[in-house]
C-alpha cells in the first residue's frame, strides 16, 4: 500500500477550497499553510493564462526530511505517509532545509515544524483527505497508488504526469496533469513580497519571531541575481497595472499568489556556532598538531611552551565549545527539548551525529584535564586519541548535516567537508597568534604559527575558488554562486571575505612586519565569520516553492 496525490491541472479553477478545508481540518494557524493553490500568469498579451499548481507535502518515498530529522518526528507510515509527531519536534528546522519543496513550516502555536500529513486520521476511518472531500472539480485525486483498481493508479497508468525537482531523487508522491514547468520550477518565477490577496510584512511562526526582513527586503530575486541589482516591490506597485501588462507582452511569467515567505530559517545562531566550533575545535587541534610537527620539522620551541599550550587550548576549547552549545541551543525553536537529540535520537541524522560529537568532544577534554592534573597516563592517552578523533568529527559534521539539507543544492559541495577543516586550523591558529599580543612566545612557535595559517589561508582560497567557480550540477546552486559573488553577497564577500579576512592576513603573515602576525590572526577571524554567515544564508534565500 502507498498512498499519493494527483493534481489535475485541467480541472483545478483555483478556488482556494483546499485550503480553507485544510486549515478548518487541523486548525492551521494564520499565515501558514499545509497547502495551497500557487497562481502564475504567462503568456503574451492578449494570448494570457493562469495557471494553478495546489503545492503540499510530497510525501516522498526517499523523503529527505525524516533522514535528517533528529529526534523522528517525522516518520514512514506503513501506508507511505510521511506523518509528524509534534511532541517529540525540538524545532531545529533541519527538515524545512531539507525538504526541496517548501512543505513545511514552524507552527507560530506550537513552535514545531508541521506540514500535511495525508489527513491521516481521516484515512484511518476509511475517509478521503479534507482537501479531496472539498474539491468541487475533483481536481485533486487521492488513493493507494499499489491498487489497480483504485483511480489514482489508472490515471498514472494512462496519462501523462509529471513532479516537482525529480533531479532531486526524493521520489515524489504528489503528480501533476498537465503540469506546467512555469509554475513547477521554483525560480521560473520572482517570488514577489506582496501577492494579489496576501501580504506578509512581519512573517508568521519561526520568521515572526525573529522579526527578520524579508529576503531581499522585497527585491526582485531573479534580476538582484542576475544583474547585482535590484527591482524594488514598491517601485513594481507604484508602476500599477502596467507592469503587469509589460510582463505579459513580453511573454514573460509572474507569480501572483504564492504562500508567505518563510525567511532566513537558519540566521545569525548558525553561523556563530559554525564559527565558535572551528575555534573550539582549532584551539585544541593545532597545539596538537605542533607537537607532532615541530620536532619533526627542526623547528626548536621550547617542550615545556608546546605543552604549555596544548593545556591552554583545552581549556579554551572547552570555552568555546560551551559557547557552541549554547548557540545551538538557542537556534531551536523548542529549547528545553534539546536533550532529546542524545535521549531520543534518529542515527541517520547528522545532527544527532554531530550533537553525540560534541558530547564526546567534551568529555575527552575534560578528563585530558584530570588526568594530567592526576598524572594518569593511560588515562591520558586515550583520552587524547578519543578527544583527537572527536575533534576532527566535530569540525566537519555540520558539512554532513548541510549535504542532508537536500532543499538547499549549494550545500551539496564535495569540498565543504574541507572547507570547515580549514577553518579550524586557521581559527586555532589565529586565536594563538592573537594572544602573541600579550605575551610573545618562542621563534619557533611564532613561525609554526606563522606557516600554519598562511598554508590554511591559501589553501581556503583554493577550496572557495572550487566551490563557487566549477561546474554546478542545477540551476539553483548557479544562482547561489551569483548572489555571493554578483548579487546581494558581493561586497562582504570580496571585501570582508576575499581581501580582509583572506588577502590581506596572508601578506601579513609572510610581510615580517611588527604584529604582523597578531593582526593578520585576528583579520582572518573576522574571515572566517563573515564566510560561515555568507555560506549558511546565500542558499536560503534561493525560494523552493
Amino acid at each position: 500500500m502507498k498512498y499519493g496525490f494527483i493534481i489535475d491541472n485541467r480541472k483545478c479553477i483555483g478556488c482556494h477550497a483546499c485550503t480553507t478545508a485544510c486549515k478548518s481540518e487541523h486548525d492551521v494557524p494564520v499565515g501558514v499553510f499545509r497547502t495551497w493553490v500557487k497562481q502564475v500568469e504567462k503568456g503574451e498579451f492578449p494570448h494570457t493564462r493562469r495557471l494553478f499548481s495546489v503545492m503540499r507535502c510530497n510525501h516522498c518515498t526517499d523523503a529527505p526530511c525524516v533522514e535528517i530529522c533528529p529526534v523522528e518526528a517525522l516518520y514512514f507510515r506503513p501506508d507511505g505517509i510521511v506523518d509528524f509527531d509534534k511532541n517529540r519536534c525540538i524545532g531545529c528546522k533541519s527538515c524545512m532545509q531539507a525538504c526541496p519543496y517548501d512543505a513545511l513550516y514552524i507552527d507560530p502555536d506550537s513552535h514545531t515544524a508541521a506540514k500535511c500529513n495525508y489527513c491521516a486520521h481521516r484515512v484511518d476511518i476509511g475517509l478521503e483527505p479534507a482537501c479531496v472531500n472539498i474539491c468541487p472539480e475533483h481536481a485533486i485525486i487521492s488513493g493507494d497508488m499499489d491498487n489497480p483498481d483504485s483511480e489514482i493508479s489508472q490515471l498514472l497508468g494512462r496519462e501523462t504526469v509529471t513532479v516537482r525537482r525529480e533531479a532531486k531523487g526524493t521520489k515524489p508522491n504528489l503528480f501533476y496533469i498537465d503540469g506546467d514547468e512555469v509554475s513547477l520550477n521554483p525560480i521560473a518565477t520572482e517570488r514577489p513580497s506582496n501577492t494579489l490577496w496576501g501580504a506578509q510584512t512581519r512573517g508568521v511562526g519561526h520568521f515572526a519571531k525573529k522579526t527578520e526582513k524579508l529576503a531581499f527586503d522585497g527585491e526582485d530575486l531573479i534580476t538582484a541575481l542576475a544583474d547585482g541589482n535590484a527591482t524594488k516591490v514598491s517601485d513594481v506597485q507604484a508602476a500599477g497595472p502596467q507592469k503587469s501588462v509589460d510582463v505579459l507582452m513580453n511573454g514573460g511569467a509572474r507569480r501572483v499568489y504564492d504562500a508567505p515567505n518563510k525567511g532566513l530559517l537558519w540566521g545569525w545562531e548558525v553561523s556563530g556556532y559554525v564559527f565558535t566550533k572551528a575555534i573550539s575545535t582549532g584551539a585544541f587541534l593545532v597545539p596538537l598538531l605542533a607537537i607532532f610537527l615541530l620536532d619533526r620539522l627542526k623547528i626548536q620551541t621550547g617542550f615545556l611552551e608546546t605543552i604549555g599550550m596544548f593545556y591552554f587550548g583545552i581549556i579554551v576549547s572547552l570555552v568555546f565549545l560551551v559557547i557552541t552549545t549554547i548557540l545551538l541551543v538557542k537556534d531551536l525553536d523548542q529549547p528545553m527539548r534539546f536533550f532529546y537529540v542524545i535521549l531520543r535520537p534518529q542515527w541517520k541524522s547528522w545532527l544527532v551525529r554531530g550533537g553525540y560529537a560534541l558530547t564526546i568532544f567534551g568529555g575527552s577534554l575534560t578528563l585530558l584535564l584530570i588526568s594530567y592534573i592526576m598524572d594518569w597516563d593511560v588515562l591520558s592517552s586515550i583520552s587524547l586519541v578519543i578527544a583527537a578523533l572527536s575533534g576532527i568529527v566535530t569540525a566537519v559534521y555540520t558539512a554532513y548535516l548541510f549535504a542532508q539539507a537536500k532543499g538547499r543544492d549549494f550545500w551539496q559541495s564535495p569540498v565543504l567537508a574541507l572547507h570547515m577543516l580549514i577553518h579550524s586550523i586557521i581559527a586555532g591558529g589565529a586565536f594563538f597568534a592573537i594572544l602573541a599580543f600579550f605575551d610573545l612566545p618562542s621563534e619557533g612557535w611564532f613561525s609554526y604559527l606563522k606557516w600554519l595559517i598562511a598554508i590554511g589561508i591559501g589553501t581556503n582560497l583554493v577550496i572557495m575558488f572550487v566551490e563557487l567557480t566549477t561546474s554546478h550540477m542545477t540551476q539553483e546552486a548557479k544562482l547561489t554562486a551569483k548572489l555571493i559573488t554578483k548579487g546581494r553577497y558581493k561586497q562582504l564577500f570580496w571585501w570582508g571575505v576575499v581581501i580582509m579576512g583572506n588577502l590581506l592576513p596572508l601578506i601579513l603573515m609572510l610581510s615580517g612586519m611588527e604584529y604582523g602576525i597578531q593582526i593578520g590572526g585576528l583579520l582572518a577571524l573576522f574571515g572566517i565569520y563573515f564566510t560561515e554567515k555568507i555560506w549558511v544564508e546565500a542558499p536560503q534565500q534561493i525560494q523552493l516553492s
